[in-house]
C-alpha cells in the first residue's frame, strides 16, 4: 500500500532551516509494528502518523515518534501537523485564525492555525498539561561535568536548574551566557550514570544572551534517551521553559511573552514564540507558536 507523506520544517519560515518534521497524512492500514521502522528512515526528530479523530468534535489524532520511541506530546511536531493539514484541506481554514483540536497522548491540544492570503503559514499550540515540577536535580558540579561546562557557568539559586513538564519532562539548565550555550557538550558516560534514570533525562541549556534583535532567549535541547543527540527546535521544552520562567516572575497576575532562539550551532535556527499568563501566583496558561514551511510532498510503499 502507499501512503502520502509531507515533510515540512518548523519554526521558521524559510526551507531548509527550523526543526523537520515527517507528518504522514492518513496512517490507517500501516501495521504498528512499522510506526517506528518508519520514523527512523526518516531519521528526523519526529515523524506524524494521523488518524482520524476519536471525538468527531476534534480534528485529528496524531500519534508522534521519534527514532528512538513514541512520545505522548511534542511541539514541532503538533504545529507542523497543523500547518501541514490546513495547507491540504484537510483542516478548512475558517479565517486568519482557526481553531481546532488535536488529540495526542497527552490528551486533546487546543491548536490555532494562522493564515496568510488564505495560506496556513503558522500555529500556536496551547499545552493539555500545565507545568508540573520534578524531583531535585543532581548536583550543579555533576550537571556542569555532563555538559563539559565548567560549574560558575552555570546559574544557581533560584534561576537554578529544575525538572519540568508539560507533557513530556525536560531538566532545565540556565547558563551565564551564549558561550556557555555554544560549548556545552554532553559526555554520555556521565549522562548515563546521572540522568539516564531521572525523572527528566533531557536536557535544555538555556541563557537570556540572545544573538538577534528582537530574541530573548538562546537555548540548545539534548535528547539522548530518545535517540536524538540534539534537537534543532522544541516545543514541549519551549511550554516547560514557559512555566519555568512564568515562576519567576514576580508580577502574580499578567501575561509573558519571549522570544526564542535555538538549532543556530547546528546549521537549522529555529525561533519559538513562548507564552505563559499567572493569575493569583499560579501559572494557568502556557502556549508555543512558530511558522511552518513545506518542503516535499511524496508517497512511501508499505507492504
Amino acid at each position: 500500500m502507499k501512503f502520502r507523506f509531507i515533510t515540512t520544517d518548523v519554526f521558521t519560515a524559510r526551507p531548509f532551516t527550523g526543526n523537520q518534521l515527517a507528518v504522514v497524512t492518513d496512517a490507517r492500514g500501516i501495521p504498528e509494528d512499522s510506526l517506528l521502522a518508519i520514523a527512523r528512515e526518516f531519521n528526523y526528530s519526529e515523524t506524524t502518523f494521523v488518524y482520524p479523530p476519536d471525538n468527531a468534535a476534534h480534528a485529528r489524532r496524531v500519534r508522534i515518534f521519534t527514532p528512538g520511541a513514541e512520545v505522548p506530546f511534542a511541539g514541532h511536531p503538533t504545529i507542523g501537523t497543523a500547518v501541514v493539514l490546513a495547507r491540504i484541506g484537510e483542516i478548512p481554514l475558517t479565517g486568519d485564525e482557526t481553531r481546532v483540536v488535536l488529540e495526542e497522548g497527552v490528551g486533546p491540544v487546543p491548536v490555532v492555525v494562522r493564515a496568510r492570503d488564505g495560506v496556513a503559514t503558522s500555529a500556536q499550540l496551547s499545552v493539555a498539561r500545565l507545568p508540573e515540577i520534578g524531583p531535585p536535580p543532581p548536583a550543579r558540579t555533576t550537571l556542569a561535568e555532563m555538559l563539559s561546562l565548567e560549574p560558575s557557568q552555570l546559574l544557581g539559586g533560584p534561576n537554578g536548574p529544575q525538572a519540568v513538564s508539560c507533557g513530556l519532562p525536560f531538566l532545565i539548565v540556565p547558563v551565564k551566557d551564549r558561550a556557555a550555550v555554544a560549548a556545552a557538550k554532553v559526555r554520555m558516560d556521565v549522562w548515563e550514570r546521572t540522568l539516564s534514570r531521572y525523572w527528566a533525562p533531557d536536557v535544555m541549556v538555556v541563557a537570556r544572551d540572545p544573538e538577534l534583535e528582537g530574541s530573548h532567549l538562546r537555548a540548545r535541547v539534548f535528547v539522548p534517551g530518545l535517540s536524538v543527540p540534539e534537537d534543532p527546535a522544541t516545543g514541549s521544552c519551549a511550554a516547560a521553559l514557559a512555566g519555568y520562567l512564568a515562576a519567576r516572575e514576580t508580577a502574580p497576575n499578567g501575561s509573558f511573552h519571549w522570544v526564542m532562539e535555538q538549532g543556530f550551532e547546528m546549521g537549522r535556527p529555529s525561533i519559538l514564540e513562548l507564552e505563559a499568563e499567572k493569575r493569583d501566583g499560579a501559572v494557568v496558561a502556557v502556549r508555543v507558536a512558530g511558522d511552518a514551511v513545506l518542503v516535499s510532498d511524496g508517497m512511501m510503499e508499505i507492504a
